[in-house]
């Protein structure tokens, strides 16, 4: 039998599953590597940290399995969207990458909005300019770089860094591709009136393909240091939440997925390409051939989460040592004891500026509504609800656009717990599900992998035949009916906070110079 490797280098570690040709996974290793801040709101990983997880991420599951890995007859790549990797003439690395939730190009994204025009570029490449799209990391890097900007040979995304380390091919595929402002997302290829008019050199670019098609070979010095055969082939993959679609299923029209990791992503497969005027959903290449995606993106779902149980939760942490479960469990449990809506204490989860729908590098979280009532249930619920609001948001945006919504599948971190789940339910105002397939964007390559490898004739064969769903969270209409009470209120506040979050952003450059 043979088997499929799937690799997604995320935000905070790098995940490899190992398949079987029937889809059953066999194994699982994630491999931490740390993030760097080295201004606010600046965020840089080093690429070798990802290429030493993945090595041993690889290592892990191939001894967990206890198979040959001779026997691995593909590997699909995953990663975190828009980070930037550039490498010089002898393919060194220039510089730490840039990160998606780095928030320092927002005068380029002025710059290339000014230079190709507002409408123009959604009609170019059916997105605006982003603080955390690829395009204005580059213009930062020539702008304030330029010395190592102009020994530059080649810009690649994150998974496709290691795929150059595994293969030594430059290459990339067309749903990471979208997320770089630079892809003609209607025809899925290399915008060059795009890479053109901000002067970025078409031949930085990396060839860019099919999701399941095969894009290079693992190499006989790395096949070594794995322990897998040398010409392994390696397909073109996906960018973390088009992977994570495939994994969940999310191929047809109908069903959309609501994924709660570090940020948190609403996803609508689409046969066509169908645009938000107003730029506040994402359109881009599926992984799927031939067919696309709209999405919502904020940035700190999971962000918020975390940064809750690391600054109030010490006695959660402490508690959850000592059952031996996680820290998450114990706050969730906690956040059930409060009342739906936390009497009116609504929470911003802004944590690192937001992408969808406001699309501010500037917005900031806070709770609104604390009285001398408050409890800590109470801060964890909101949370957990904020985050939800944040989430409905996306939601709303794609019902707008006409795309149905049938069916809300959830996972990543919120989708693990039945707390959260019901409050999704209950915030959405729909029903909300989850599948057996729970290792995400990983198991969406390995899929992939087997489909470029022959082992499933289609994406939507494979995702048939390994994915069902699993269990259903029911709206409970009362919470319903308090939540979309509060829900304009959640709006409204972004609205009225708008300007004096960039004053305070205006004061916080003045204050650190």
């Amino acid at each position: 039998m043979g088997y499929l490797i799937g690799l997604d280098v995320g935000t905070t570690g790098t995940k490899t599953v190992l398949v079987d040709e029937g889809g059953k996974i066999l194994a699982t290793a994630t491999v931490e590597h740390p993030s760097y801040f080295p201004k606010p709101g600046y965020s840089e990983q080093v690429p070798e940290d990802w290429w030493n997880s993945t090595v041993e991420s690889v290592r892990q599951v191939l001894e967990k399995a206890n198979i040959k890995g001779t026997d691995v007859q593909g590997i699909g790549l995953s990663g975190q969207m828009h980070g930037s990797v550039f490498l010089d003439k002898d393919n060194k690395v220039l510089r730490p990458a840039i990160l998606w939730n780095d928030q320092r190009t927002s005068q380029e994204c002025a710059e290339i909005t000014e230079k190709i025009g507002a409408s123009r570029l959604i009609d170019l490449v059916c997105n605006p300019a982003l603080t955390g799209f690829t395009a204005p990391k580059i213009l930062w890097f020539r702008k304030h770089e330029p010395q190592l900007y102009e020994k530059t040979r080649k810009i690649l995304l994150p998974k496709d860094y290691i795929r150059f380390r595994l293969t030594g091919v430059y290459a990339t595929e067309v749903s990471d591709a979208s997320g770089t402002l630079l892809l003609d997302v209607k025809n899925r290829t290399w915008s060059k009136t795009v890479l053109s008019e901000l002067e970025i050199d078409y031949g930085l670019m990396p060839e860019c393909y099919e999701s399941n098609v095969v894009s290079g070979t693992v190499s006989k010095e790395v096949a070594a240091i794995l322990g897998i055969r040398p010409r392994t082939p390696v397909v073109g993959g996906g960018g973390d939440q088009a992977a994570g679609a495939v994994g969940n299923g999310i191929v047809r029209t109908g069903a959309i997925s609501a994924t709660l990791g570090t940020s948190g992503v609403v996803f609508a497969f689409s046969d066509t390409v169908q645009t938000d005027p107003q730029g506040r959903a994402h359109t881009f290449c599926h992984a799927v051939p031939g067919k696309w995606h709209v999405m919502g993106v904020m940035l700190s779902a999971g962000g918020s989460f975390r940064w809750l149980r690391d600054t109030i939760g010490d006695k959660e942490r402490e508690l959850a040592q000592a059952k031996g479960v996680a820290p998450y469990e114990i706050i969730t449990q906690e956040a059930a004891q409060a009342r739906p809506g936390t009497e009116g204490l609504i929470f911003l989860p802004y944590l690192t500026g937001e992408r969808t729908p406001h699309c501010d590098p500037n917005a900031r979280g806070g709770w609104i509504g604390i009285t001398a009532r408050t409890t800590k249930a109470d801060l964890m619920r909101s949370c957990l609800e904020g985050i939800s609001y944040g989430m409905r948001d996306s939601i709303e945006i794609i019902r707008a656009m006409g795309i149905p919504v049938t069916q809300i599948r959830v996972s990543g971190g919120g989708g693990r717990s039945a707390v959260w789940r019901q409050i999704l339910a209950d915030v959405f105002d729909h029903d909300v599900v989850t599948t057996n397939a729970a290792e995400g964007p990983a198991f969406g390559v390995a899929l992939l992998a087997g489909v470029g490898t022959g082992v499933w004739k289609t994406v939507e064969e494979a995702c048939d035949a390994t994915i069902q769903v699993v269990s259903e969270t029911r709206v409970q209409k009362a919470h319903a009916a308090v939540y979309n009470r509060y829900y304009p209120l959640y709006q409204k506040l972004y609205r009225s906070l708008k300007d004096d979050f960039a004053t305070m952003a205006a004061l916080l450059r003045e204050t650190s110079a």
